[in-house]
């Protein structure tokens, strides 16, 4: 049987469910319960519509390298409720009851172990499938790592990254290197949006080449020469790193039947 690994954001899967049964359901101890039970049945499904034979369920650690590299990074974010937090261990079980292992880094996102992970399954050929709504797994987008929106109910096309950002995919990070990116207070280049951003990547490929280019315009040129090391910052707060030490091989994670 052709080997195929499900990896799975698990607190993007978690938080959206129970943001849902946090209002369906006042008490907080029942919504948990529900919630449990509800991505128990998602990874269930997920295995079943994946064919996966091996998977895992993908927590945030403690803390990141990007949050020593740029104190500010999702200041602004909400923390995860209290009861949710106290629970997470419920829901290892809930992952466990579909047999997919749980691994929770120390100091290390998720997304990087995600990537790192879907990345070295794909230079030995071996197809991935991230379920994440996250748009920071497009650039990753390949002949063998594939992305699956739970909550839509469908595989992300690869031509997503020209009709939603509207830029090519390899240049994605270079576009939240200069408009930024609100939801993980990634602050960009001042003074450029994201349809500013969009035209100078598909006008000249790039910062890099925009910058060695007489056509600029001067108030770009400005910008771009004032706020450069804000772009380098940026740009490399929105790459996903491939090269997290992950401590476990394909073989442990291979789905445990119940």
């Amino acid at each position: 049987m052709k080997q195929k690994l499900l990896i799975i954001d698990a607190l993007n899967l978690i938080r959206r469910i129970f943001a849902v049964d946090s209002v369906q359901n006042p008490d907080p101890n029942l919504a948990i319960k529900n919630s449990c039970s509800r991505v128990a049945r998602a990874s269930e499904k997920l295995v079943k519509l994946t064919q996966a034979t091996h998977a895992i369920a993908v927590f945030d650690g403690e803390t990141s390298w990007r949050h020593h590299f740029y104190p500010q990074y999702k200041s602004s974010r909400e923390p995860m409720p209290a009861i949710l937090k106290a629970s997470l261990d419920e829901f290892r079980q809930s992952f466990n009851q579909a047999g997919i292992i749980s691994f929770t880094p120390d100091n290390d996102e998720a997304d990087d172990v995600i990537a790192t992970l879907a990345n070295k399954a794909a230079l030995q050929h071996i197809d991935s499938i991230i379920v994440s709504t996250d748009k920071g797994f497009i650039p990753h987008l390949a002949e063998h790592i594939h992305i699956y929106d739970y909550f839509a109910g469908h595989f992300l096309h690869p031509d997503i990254s020209q009709s939603k950002f509207g830029v090519q995919q390899q240049h994605l990070t270079e576009l939240w290197g200069l408009a930024g990116d609100k939801t993980n207070d990634i602050p960009g280049v001042k003074g450029i949006g994201k349809k500013t951003a969009q035209q100078i990547i598909n006008q000249f490929g790039g910062v890099a080449q925009a910058l060695t280019d007489k056509t600029l315009e001067t108030r770009y040129l400005s910008k771009l020469e004032a706020h450069l090391q804000e772009f380098v910052i940026s740009k490399q707060l929105a790459t996903l790193r491939c090269d997290i030490h992950l401590g476990f091989n394909l073989k442990s994670i291979r789905i445990q039947r119940h």
